[in-house]
């Protein structure tokens, strides 16, 4: 893992302001920004973990927990919500027993809450990994999750 994290700050070292984008690169590499990932960001960059973690966790974008094979996002827009995005969010989360940024025990899914999709039409939107799932019900939703189950 280091080689591979050393790969990426030589990428972007000589950037001003490279923290992020070298953060960004180490998330699309392993999924999540794992405590040993943000060391060795920290390490080659010779700043503390303290810095590079407060950096993190200041952006929406970054994940801390290792993403489930099937990561599923739910749209929280305004006309998602007003379509009933809440209900949705409520039916996966009952249904996986998780809530937003968590993924469940096995690691088959994740659940994150998105502000917008750009799908207003389709509302209310999930994403399950790159797939868009529109006009969402709880009983579509509760379809989803079994099929997936049933793939593993």
């Amino acid at each position: 893992m280091n080689s591979e994290i050393k790969k990426i700050v030589k990428q972007f070292k000589s950037k001003k302001g490279a923290l992020i984008s070298i953060l960004q690169e180490v998330q699309k590499k392993y999924g999540y920004l794992s405590s040993n990932t943000i060391s060795a960001v920290a390490e080659e960059l010779k700043i503390s973990e303290n810095e590079t973690y407060g950096v993190a966790t200041f952006y929406s974008q970054f994940r801390f927990n290792k993403p489930g094979k099937y990561q599923i996002k739910a749209c929280q827009g305004t006309a998602c919500h007003v379509r009933g995005a809440k209900k949705i969010l409520g039916e996966i989360e009952q249904e996986l027993k998780i809530t937003h940024g968590e993924t469940t025990e096995d690691e088959l899914f994740s659940l994150e809450k998105v502000a917008c999709m750009g799908c207003c039409a389709l509302a209310p939107v999930t994403v399950v990994n790159d797939k868009v799932h529109g006009t969402c019900t709880p009983t579509k939703v509760r379809k989803t999750i079994e099929d997936l189950k049933k793939e593993g």
